[in-house]
């Protein structure tokens, strides 16, 4: 989910083997009838040992919550990258370890999520084709995610709504109830979604493309997303880190049309740290160069995204919200109407803080209340977030990561053999 630079200021403020062919019966049975009597008996028992043979047994990946397929509790780890400063104290260290060790509770959690994005986002990449009402693909997604976290209440489950936003449309974008949008051939689509157990959150996103034209545009921006996971570390400092972004970035052209045009980085869309409930909890990952200072620290979690356009680089927010998220820091505000208080009580009784859309308010059965959300969103206790938009006629892209800071090595949580 992007972090605007417009919002990091407000926030900040606020809170100082092939298969066997199956064979026709016809097939079956001619092939059974040339095996010779003499080969171990005669050819009606060779026949039936033939007909027992067993079905394979179907995986389980993608069918049953992760909790199931890992009953143990051992969920598969993340790419392990060694820090840059060559520091091999940390690896060996006993200190160090020791202090891994303590945040295995924490690990497991993401690891968990982690690993359901993994297979459902497979699951996409899959299924999605062209012609795809887009509330029909958020739809399967999001019954995918809650299939596989095992949903219950706020304890596990989706982190926040799923963006698809297309093509100039960067990020914030997913369909409100009786949305006819159609995904076509030529679309550029950015599937942003997330999972969480106990709050900790798994914040991952790609670009599906069915056009070839688009490739040097998603590989500009994946590219400057591992750049950004190569230069993330305890003590970096994330102003160094977005001038390498920024610098990988735009190094990449794309041709459209007969016009070259270079790809450009989204000057006012960064990454940003994760806390427990918290998707932006305050410290920005900018995927430009800047004179910010501020240092990533051990333990800390981050969303390391980039977006790349072939537009002017940066987003205003338009067109008809979506997405809305609790305030994290928001406290008693007193509410004029029975609806609004009804309808604080419904968000925080189901997503907290945690991010949410129109959409998932209309499955809890709610009606007639937009004049509601509206009120909340003036008292301050919720906060809306728009789409986020480059010029008309552009393209953007989007790929995203999250990482923890381990004493001993970063782990990049969410890596699968997708990108």
């Amino acid at each position: 989910m992007a972090d605007t630079a417009e919002q990091v200021a407000a926030e900040a403020a606020a809170a100082i083997a092939p298969e066997e062919p199956i064979l026709d019966t016809a097939e079956a049975e001619a092939g059974a009838a040339e095996v010779p009597a003499a080969e171990g008996g005669d050819a009606e028992s060779v026949n039936k040992k033939k007909k027992k043979k067993k079905k394979k047994k179907k995986s389980a990946k993608g069918r049953k919550p992760i909790q199931e397929q890992f009953p143990d509790g051992n969920f598969p780890v993340g790419e392990i990258m060694e820090y840059n400063d060559d520091n091999l104290q940390r690896t060996t260290g006993e200190e160090y370890r020791a202090r891994d060790a303590i945040m295995e509770s924490e690990l497991k959690e993401l690891r968990e999520g982690a690993e359901a994005h993994r297979q459902v986002r497979q699951h996409i990449q899959n299924w999605v084709k062209p012609g795809m009402k887009m509330i029909d693909i958020c739809e399967e997604l999001e019954g995918k995610s809650r299939l596989l976290m095992a949903e219950k209440g706020l304890e596990r489950g989706i982190a926040f709504p799923t963006g698809c936003s297309l093509n100039n449309v960067a990020a914030h974008w997913t369909p409100n109830a009786g949305d006819e949008t159609v995904l076509q051939y030529d679309d550029v689509c950015k599937i942003d979604f997330g999972t969480h157990v106990n709050g900790r959150i798994i914040d991952c996103a790609f670009t599906l493309a069915f056009n070839d034209r688009y490739k040097p545009l998603l590989d500009a921006v994946r590219d400057a997303t591992n750049t950004g996971i190569r230069e993330a570390g305890i003590d970096a400092c994330v102003g160094e880190i977005g001038a390498a972004i920024q610098e990988t970035m735009e190094s990449y052209e794309i041709e459209l049309n007969g016009k070259v045009y270079p790809v450009k980085a989204i000057s006012n869309l960064n990454g940003h740290n994760i806390r427990p409930y918290q998707i932006h909890a305050g410290t920005s990952v900018p995927i430009v160069r800047g004179r910010e200072n501020t240092r990533m620290e051990e333990g800390e979690v981050f969303a390391i995204e980039t977006f790349g356009s072939t537009g002017r680089g940066r987003v205003i927010e338009d067109l008809e919200c979506s997405h809305y998220m609790k305030r994290f820091d928001a406290g008693f505000v007193p509410l004029r109407t029975k609806g609004a208080k009804d309808l604080l009580k419904v968000i925080n009784q189901n997503f907290g803080t945690l991010a949410f859309c129109r959409r998932y308010l209309d499955r809890l059965d709610q009606s007639r209340y937009l004049m509601s959300l509206k009120q909340l969103v003036s008292a301050g206790v919720v906060d809306e977030y728009p789409p986020l938009c480059d010029i008309k006629g552009s393209y953007t892209a989007q790929y995203e990561h999250t990482i923890i800071l381990r004493p001993t090595c970063k782990e990049v949580l969410t890596r699968g053999d997708d990108y």
